[in-house]
């Protein structure tokens, strides 16, 4: 766990451990109340490890503390909501991840989006997001329904046309050379690029591959200033703490000053088409290295 997500376990932690001295209470003698090894009562305090809503009430019942519990339980909640591992994400399937996204973008009226190395959901062709998200599938194994959340990704697209809301995307340009189904289906995609960049609420830039980049960076979202979702590879970050979506609100800024627009941005897509439509047929590197896994690939 990283981030506000670990900070807040380690607040928590210190708020349990205020409990325990207050009540004059040693971490063996809680230990001993409540049926534990003492070693819990030391990693619970010190935000190695989450603690349970029994962890709370037992610290709450030795403590005198009963009053609390609520408010206890409401922070270990918000804990476990910043910080979602995808099994926990797509354990029933991709659709219902579709649909969460859907509702904060539509509760939003300004989308951020940087994407390092494939083209974001929200621009993708059905052939594209289908061999996306079947990866993800197959990657975290998880309940087949490539067909449902296709759908159900390219229905949120329609956010693009309708309401007032406004799109800012980056996207790298090497996003626009990383294989995602062979070069029939990266032809498509990059075609399908070169429409939305006429679209009258969508702001595409690309970031040149000889940009130089403030920092490394993971894929992330912003939905207005009000909460960041940041891709990893077992989880999903949820960022909410202000002094945190500031930063990265300036690293999108930054990142946004190195990419190119308009005429430009075109020119680096075409570039790109260029390349699959004059690949010589017989290399069959592109195909075969379309099936690799690329890291930071949109579940979104």
């Amino acid at each position: 766990m990283t981030g506000s997500a670990q900070d807040a376990r380690r607040a928590l932690g210190a708020t349990l451990r205020g409990l325990r001295r207050d009540a004059g209470l040693s971490g063996r003698q809680l230990a001993i109340l409540a049926g534990w090894h003492e070693s819990v009562v030391s990693k619970i305090e010190t935000g190695d490890r989450s603690p349970t809503e029994a962890h709370l009430r037992a610290y709450c019942v030795h403590t005198g503390n009963q009053a609390q519990l609520p408010d206890l339980i409401a922070t270990l909640r918000n804990v476990q909501a910043a910080y979602l591992e995808w099994r926990r994400v797509l354990g029933t399937g991709t659709k219902r991840r579709q649909h969460q996204v859907a509702k904060l973008a539509e509760e939003s009226q300004l989308m951020r989006i940087f994407q390092p190395t494939i083209i974001p959901g929200i621009l993708q062709t059905a052939e594209y997001a289908a061999e996306v998200l079947r990866r993800y599938i197959d990657f975290y194994r998880v309940p087949d329904d490539l067909d449902e959340g296709v759908a159900k990704r390219i229905e949120r697209q329609q956010l693009l046309y309708r309401g007032t809301r406004r799109f800012h995307i980056l996207v790298t340009e090497q996003a626009l050379h990383t294989g995602v189904g062979g070069d029939a289906v990266m032809t498509g995609q990059l075609d399908r690029l070169l429409a939305v960049i006429g679209l009258p609420r969508v702001l595409l830039g690309v970031v040149p591959a000889k940009a130089e980049l403030p920092m490394q960076v993971t894929n992330f979202v912003m939905f207005d200033q009000r909460m960041v979702l940041v891709e990893a590879v077992t989880a999903e970050l949820s960022v909410t703490q202000p002094r945190e979506v500031a930063l990265y609100s300036r690293l999108f800024a930054e990142l946004s000053g190195l990419a190119v627009t308009g005429d430009a941005a075109r020119a680096l897509i075409v570039k790109a088409l260029e390349a699959r439509e004059n690949r010589d047929p017989r290399d069959l590197s592109g195909r075969e290295g379309d099936h690799e896994q690329h890291q930071g690939q949109d579940r979104r």
